[in-house]
């Protein structure tokens, strides 16, 4: 995580991208890079409506604060589901590390390809609290663009962006999505999954962030995984009983707890392949698929996904920032890429 007193790098002439996703908000400055990659929650006074943490600090009181605390995740499904927290959190984002709110000229934020007009409305507004020109990009445009594909030219390159809350499946050509496809099941869903897996087979109930460490473990998407034989020791309660139990997890069962997640994901991917043109079909048999986002990082997803459709596929080069450092690029070289906004008039 980038240090917060990093904000003192802003210029008043910066432009700033945003990935505000489900599970982790991300900004980039011009001129500086990545500057904050914080969780997406904010911790909220029920009494004085009072911002009392954001980022990191909020999501360690998750599932252990007093009644007169309340913590909340304002963006769902990669949507805004609290437009007030989500204000709140961009606004204390915005100002962490300054002595005063920031103005930036202009601001560039990441949306979910099948984001609805109202949906879209509520992100610039969200944006508006630092920037009066707000522009918005898909998230497999920016994706693609930060994982380096050639999107600009007259080929076809896929991406597949699993967040938090969607996974973003696109095939572009100059510029744009030709086929896409956008689909609520992601990284909250497979860690729901390994919550209602624990509960039914062992009676044992854990918290969201529990079930997230369970993941990151020893999460495993295919049985060619790195950390096939990995196991974890796994702490909650007994729903039967009532009392505190432990329990060891290994890899193969949350491979078997997340099957339903992952293959909805698959299926959206071929979905989005049978409505690809001829030519540009020839393009991805060729070049392959690229995986962007928090779930491309679970082990054995790229050879699940080979697997299932016959195509090579690889994870990008840091594919928790290619959104982010998508929307950078576009930001530093404007008029090349300014065509690919989601808002282009182009």
């Amino acid at each position: 995580m980038l240090r917060p007193s990093m904000f003192g790098l802003f210029r008043k002439s910066s432009a700033i991208g945003i990935d505000l996703g489900t599970a982790n908000t991300l900004m980039y400055v011009s001129g500086k890079g990545v500057v904050l990659d914080e969780p997406s929650v904010v911790a909220i006074s029920r009494k004085s409506g009072a911002v009392l943490e954001v980022g990191c600090s909020a999501k360690r009181m998750i599932g252990k604060t007093p009644d007169r605390i309340e913590t909340i995740r304002p963006v769902r499904d990669g949507v805004i589901a609290n437009k007030v927290a989500t204000d709140l959190m961009m606004q204390k984002f915005m100002e962490r590390g300054n002595s005063g709110r920031f103005a930036t000229p202009r601001m560039l934020v990441g949306v979910p390809c099948s984001t609805t007009d109202v949906e879209r409305m509520a992100v610039r507004e969200a944006g508006i609290v630092a920037s009066k020109e707000v522009h918005l990009i898909d998230e497999t445009v920016a994706a693609a663009i930060g994982a380096g594909l050639p999107i600009t030219e007259p080929v076809g390159s896929m991406i597949v962006d699993i967040g938090g809350g969607t996974t973003d499946v696109a095939v572009l050509s100059l510029g744009s999505p030709v086929a896409s496809e956008s689909v609520r099941t992601a990284g909250d869903e497979i860690t729901s999954s390994i919550m209602g897996y624990l509960k039914q087979k062992y009676g044992l109930v854990i918290g969201e962030s529990t079930a997230e460490l369970v993941k990151i473990k020893v999460g495993s998407a295919h049985s060619n995984a790195a950390n096939v034989d990995s196991h974890l020791d796994v702490s909650g309660f007994n729903c039967r009983t009532g009392l505190p139990e432990s329990a060891t997890i290994t890899s193969q069962e949350v491979r078997e707890a997340i099957q339903e997640p992952l293959h909805a994901i698959v299926e959206t991917i071929k979905r989005v392949l049978d409505q690809v043109p001829p030519e540009l079909a020839s393009d991805v048999h060729a070049r392959g698929i690229v995986l962007a986002g928090g779930g491309a990082l679970i082990p054995g997803i790229s050879e699940l996904i080979a697997e299932s459709t016959g195509l090579f596929t690889v994870v990008a080069d840091d594919p928790l920032h290619c959104v982010v450092n998508g929307c950078g690029q576009v930001l530093e070289n404007w008029d090349s890429f300014k065509h690919c906004l989601a808002d282009s008039d182009v």
